[in-house]
């Protein structure tokens, strides 16, 4: 396995609009498939190799619009779902139809259903999204010929402690998933505050510590306080984010969180288990996830690689936040296209 840093050379690209010129956003075609009981909005483009994209939170298929025009453009097939929940998908009302299961669950389906020719397809996770990928590795690794995954390492169950446990024990109840768990009280709060101020104020999030939001503070910053965009996230693409927010609130996003002790519950025949598909993982060295306690240990100490024996390699962007793939396009899509080209 190998570990490689990527410095930043300090040249500043403008990504936004350059990257994702308006005609090719309209050569990404958008369809409704049914799956798994419910309705999945996804947006394709390109013929060959499928490359399922998985989105985080608060993200959409839209989150990947960089790296389906490219990849596409390469000789794949890109497939980028709203997750249930989210977007254009479904949003079952109830909180337990948000595990882990669930989930893995539509993206089989979903690939029955669009690409029933190829037996494996390479997948991309980032945020939740690597989450749930680990979890279709880990359940159907029959499905998956590759990953390249962002951001979330793998977090393998402990047997002893259920995760919510652990986050209250180490960064109490004023953590952001802790202060999640509460049903419709997150979700008055960012009433409150606005969908596109709550949109900006986590896409635009750089502190490599932990992110708290405590009861009625919102995110620390006075009511009203401008929030300035970098470079590579226009007011357009708050604006699309904020158009599909404001139509299905955040709840669905949020009870994937709420869901975290039941998965841990539900998985407990894997406990031990290895992933056992070829990996490569891409973090930003800003990332709050990167700088979460035990997490470097884990990646460069050996952890990693046991739990994952087909870890290729391991890529830390310096001065690069948690929405690698939105802030560093390029960079990324070169890092997909390399790995995935080996097979």
């Amino acid at each position: 396995m190998s570990i490689r840093f990527f410095f930043n050379n300090g040249l500043t690209v403008r990504h936004s609009q350059s990257q994702s010129t308006e005609r090719e956003m309209e050569g990404i075609e958008h369809r409704t498939v049914n799956v798994n009981g419910i309705n999945m909005h996804i947006a394709e483009k390109g013929q060959g190799p499928v490359i399922l994209f998985i989105h985080g939170f608060p993200e959409l298929w839209y989150s990947y619009r960089h790296q389906i025009i490219a990849l596409a453009s390469q000789g794949y097939r890109a497939v980028a779902p709203d997750l249930r929940g989210y977007g254009d998908t479904d949003a079952p009302p109830s909180i337990t139809s948000y595990t882990c299961f669930h989930v893995v669950g539509d993206l089989i389906a979903l690939l029955d259903a669009v690409a029933p020719d190829q037996d494996k397809v390479f997948v991309v996770g980032h945020d939740w999204g690597a989450l749930i990928a680990w979890y279709l590795c880990l359940f159907r690794p029959d499905r998956v010929k590759a990953l390249v995954n962002m951001s979330v390492v793998l977090s393998p169950r402990n047997p002893k402690r259920k995760p919510l446990d652990s986050l209250r024990a180490i960064y109490g109840n004023d953590y952001y998933i802790c202060r999640f768990q509460e049903p419709g009280e997150i979700e008055a709060e960012f009433a409150q505050l606005g969908t596109a101020t709550v949109l900006k104020e986590f896409l635009t999030y750089r502190n490599p510590g932990p992110l708290f939001l405590p009861k009625g503070k919102g995110f620390g910053h006075p009511p009203g306080a401008p929030i300035v965009l970098p470079s590579w996230l226009s007011e357009e693409d708050i604006n699309y984010y904020a158009s599909k927010f404001e139509k299905t609130g955040f709840t669905g996003g949020v009870n994937y969180y709420r869901d975290l002790n039941l998965n841990w519950e539900l998985t407990a025949p894997w406990t031990g288990a290895q992933i056992k598909v070829p990996v490569k993982f891409i973090v930003g060295d800003l990332d709050l996830t990167y700088n979460s306690i035990g997490t470097k240990d884990y990646i460069h100490k050996g952890g990693f690689k046991r739990d994952v024996p087909l870890l290729e390699e391991v890529i830390v962007l310096e001065d690069v936040g948690h929405f690698l793939h939105e802030e560093k396009p390029d960079e990324i899509n070169k890092h997909i296209y390399d790995f995935f080209q080996k097979f």
